[in-house]
């Protein structure tokens, strides 16, 4: 992370203390203490950002139970030399067909489901390509800590078809990329992609 980014490593870490603390701590003091330290963690993320602190202690200041990352899950689908992107109706860019992990399916799953649901096409997963910590990439800064999973998938069945979060389906070439929904997904991460398809061999990528 950039050092003009490290507040948000700090406002991160001081909500996770705060939230695990409350989580576990019995004395009514301490847990006085974890309220305003998450307090100040919402107080500083709506200092630092536009969003504001109704979201942020909706969807930040109010989750419960030991802190850890969330689980993004990215399906990564070539045909003849191109990658899937669908468009995201979010932001009118593109990405990766994805999204966060859901309790009872395993990550495969999750990737052969919203492959379907957001592209349309039917598909197996063959392997694990990468594993990323969101924040060693360029991507805008958010309020959670997120470990991205890409997973290659095979189509067996299914037509292109967008789905209720997304507009359009297509395959691109490596060097015709469209505008691309940095939230989700960089240029340099779905280069990387096809480096996969260059080299079968190519070992997992861990951050």
């Amino acid at each position: 992370m950039s050092s003009d980014m490290q507040w948000l490593d700090w406002v991160k870490r001081i909500q996770a203390i705060a939230q695990t603390g409350l989580t576990y701590s019995k004395d009514v003091y301490d847990l006085e203490r974890f309220e305003e330290l998450r307090e100040l963690s919402i107080e500083m993320l709506a200092n630092y950002t536009n969003v504001s602190r109704e979201k942020i202690k909706l969807h930040f200041g109010s989750e419960t139970g030991y802190a850890t990352p969330k689980v993004d899950i990215r399906g990564v689908v070539f045909k003849e030399g191109k990658i899937l992107l669908v468009r995201e109706k979010a932001d009118n860019a593109w990405a990766l067909p994805g999204g966060w992990a859901d309790i009872g399916h395993s990550p495969s799953e999750i990737a052969v489901k919203e492959i379907e649901e957001e592209s349309g096409y039917i598909t197996v997963p063959k392997r694990i390509l990468a594993v990323m910590d969101k924040k060693f990439h360029d991507h805008p800064p958010e309020q959670y800590h997120v470990y991205k999973i890409f997973i290659e998938c095979q189509i067996v069945a299914g037509q292109p078809n967008g789905g209720v979060e997304t507009s359009e389906v297509a395959f691109f070439d490596r060097d015709r990329l469209p505008e691309l929904s940095l939230e989700r997904n960089t240029v340099k991460q779905i280069q990387t992609m096809f480096q996969f398809l260059d080299d079968p061999s190519k070992t997992v990528i861990l951050d």
